[in-house]
């Protein structure tokens, strides 16, 4: 039981960019290149259009909920970067131990997003799904230290 939440907590967030997008600095292309992600996904668990729609609006959903947040860590972003600047070592800890719960906010509803998407799977595509969060899993890069 355990294991299957870790997965589905890995695979929500990897595929966070698919179901909660940060629209804080924006390109022409990001939306484009989001839905052809969709659309990937989409082919790739072969999803019925009851399916997609189900997930468009659970998307559309996250977004929603997410705004307040994302606004909220545009700011504190732009906040943190003239701390920076100006080498203010005491605000750059205020300003970034701030921004953890809103990011672990932003992470839970990316989570429940997820979970609701999830559950929209039939099993086949749930295995799919459950795959493809190995497969990503297991080709991420190491991470890098610090010696």
């Amino acid at each position: 039981m355990k294991n299957k939440l870790t997965q589905l907590a890995g695979l929500a967030l990897l595929t966070g960019g698919v179901i909660f997008a940060q629209s804080a600095a924006t390109t022409p292309e990001q939306p484009a290149r989001r839905a052809g992600m969709h659309q990937r996904m989409a082919a790739y668990l072969n999803l019925t259009p009851d399916q997609q729609a189900q997930a468009k609006a659970i998307r559309a959903q996250a977004r929603e909920a997410a705004a307040p947040i994302r606004e909220q860590l545009k700011q504190s972003r732009q906040a943190l970067q003239a701390a920076i600047k100006s080498g203010n070592d005491a605000q750059i800890d205020q300003i970034t131990q701030a921004q953890a719960p809103l990011m672990a906010q932003a992470a839970a509803i990316r989570a429940h997003a997820f979970e609701k998407f999830y559950a929209t799977l039939t099993p086949d595509q749930k295995a799919k799904a459950d795959s493809m969060h190995q497969f990503f899993k297991s080709h991420r890069r190491p991470a890098q230290s610090n010696s």
